[in-house]
């Protein structure tokens, strides 16, 4: 049985990890953003939007279902894996036919090879879904970190030399193509599971009457999360779309790294607690107010100091990405508050909840969406529905948790507020730093110290409980050092 403290420890740690590889990949990814132009991102973000459906298809569903079901036996990996790679077979054979297609719709005549070798990335990701099922179910996320960060600093500091060498979008390709490859070449040193000759689709079909509903849920939000990059792709140019998904790509890692955090820590332990309804609300609480704790300020940070950080650290060739940035910023902040009843409606076993939920969220957000295209012609309007889009899901994810383990969306909204009040004081603080008009790395490093010292203080003044939490965790394990 899982306690608060192991819930607690657990997530903080996959925070940390999380945390760990996507800085590091960001400072990796600022490297070869001052190598690359906006053009070669914009065409991989278009690639990339046809490989992340495609891979809806093996990562969702299934990984889900594994990782829920109380009954897991070595007979069902195996038999997923080997379904999972002939589902990874036949997408890529529907890709790589359908490349000289989407390059025309698009008008990117270089595109069909570079897509082709991109989409080879399906296949060490059917296997690395398994992995991942097998690690989180044990809760030993240590390897995970492990593979991960051995992945992005290989892949990185190769993609940095193709791109040095001349390299353009293929420097992307090879990068993110090995990423993915080597972490999963490195758990299967880690991860001790091995698929076996073993295909009992009997089994497949009991975990896919469970995982469908996750796949169509999956695919439906993948798809319309992805909707604006396709517009604007094709209705501007490969620059826009450039601009667009870099600044979406700077808050983006941060909540991925929350997003998967929770995901990994949250459902197998409500899983493991789901008959015991109060338990499961303490971790989701616990869960909600930790992780908006530390997310509400990384987000408002990151807002209020957009401009020097981005002149600083992309050039100003980078800088028509700001108000993109700033806008996810608020559209994102939100996201734990997202996952954390998502994942909770899954343990407990109710896929078809998530689906319902998933497609009342399309009636709302798609509407918005092509409003903004029809009338506006700028792709900041384009940005904004998803600020709209993400306060109205908020309440739609939470609805049903009032019933299933009695914490309503007014509860959950008491717990963040004290954060949410704290960000937004340190979000003017910082910003009014700009008005001092200095250097970008003299305001940046101005900013960093105002910002910190505005949240640590009001977090002490006021009492927060995560504050109190997690200083009370760091205290512990300094004493244990």
């Amino acid at each position: 049985m899982a306690s608060k403290k192991t819930v607690g420890n657990a997530l903080m740690w996959k925070l940390l990890e999380r945390f760990g590889v996507q800085g590091s990949q960001f400072v990796l990814q600022l490297v070869l953003a001052r190598l690359l132009d906006p053009e070669h991102y914009g065409v991989l973000s278009l690639m990339i939007i046809f490989t992340t459906l495609a891979n809806v298809f093996i990562q969702n569903g299934f990984n889900t279902a594994l990782i829920q079901n109380k009954d897991v036996t070595e007979r069902d990996y195996s038999s997923v894996f080997w379904v999972t790679l002939a589902v990874a077979g036949v997408l890529y054979g529907g890709l790589f036919l359908a490349a000289p297609a989407i390059a025309q719709f698009y008008h990117m005549p270089d595109l069909v090879a570079p897509f082709r070798v991109l989409c080879l990335i399906l296949f060490p990701g059917a296997f690395n879904s398994i992995q991942l099922a097998h690690v989180s179910r044990q809760m030993d996320f240590r390897k995970v970190f492990t593979s991960n960060l051995a992945g992005m600093l290989i892949a990185g500091v190769a993609g940095i030399a193709v791109a040095m060498m001349g390299g353009g979008l293929w420097a992307l390709i090879v990068q993110q193509l090995l990423n993915v490859t080597i972490a999963c070449a490195v758990m299967c040193f880690t991860v001790k599971w091995r698929p076996r000759f073993i295909c009992d689709l009997s089994r497949v079909g009991v975990l896919f009457s469970y995982g469908w509903k996750l796949l169509l849920s999956g695919l439906m939000d993948t798809l319309y999360q992805e909707l604006r990059s396709l517009v604007i792709g094709k209705k501007y140019n490969s620059g826009t779309l450039g601009h667009y998904n870099r600044g979406k790509q700077f808050p983006q890692f941060i909540i991925n790294a929350v997003n998967t955090t929770v995901r990994s820590v949250m459902l197998p332990v409500i899983s493991s607690e789901q008959q015991d309804k109060g338990r499961v609300k303490s971790m989701m609480r616990q869960s909600i107010t930790l992780s908006s704790y530390l997310v509400f300020p990384v987000m408002a940070g990151l807002a209020g100091v957009a401009e020097p950080l981005v002149r600083l650290l992309l050039t100003d060739k980078w800088l028509p990405c700001v108000p993109y940035l700033q806008i996810y910023c608020f559209s994102y902040a939100f996201y734990p508050v997202h996952s954390c009843n998502l994942q909770a409606i899954n343990a407990m076993g109710r896929s078809d909840v998530f689906l319902i939920l998933e497609i009342i969220k399309k009636l709302v957000g798609i509407p918005l969406l092509v409003g903004a295209v029809v009338l506006f012609k700028s792709p900041i309007a384009i940005a904004m529905t998803g600020v709209i889009t993400a306060f109205t899901s908020s309440f739609i994810n939470a609805f049903p948790n009032k019933k299933l383990v009695n914490y309503s969306y007014l509860e959950q909204m008491k717990d963040v507020l004290p954060s949410l009040i704290c960000a937004l004081l340190m979000f003017g603080s910082v910003w009014a730093v700009q008005l001092l008009a200095l250097g970008s790395l003299a305001t940046l490093a101005i900013q960093l110290v105002v910002g910190v010292g505005v949240y640590v203080g009001l977090s002490a003044l006021i009492r927060l409980e995560p504050f109190r939490l997690l200083t009370q965790m760091l205290l512990s394990r300094l004493k244990k050092q």
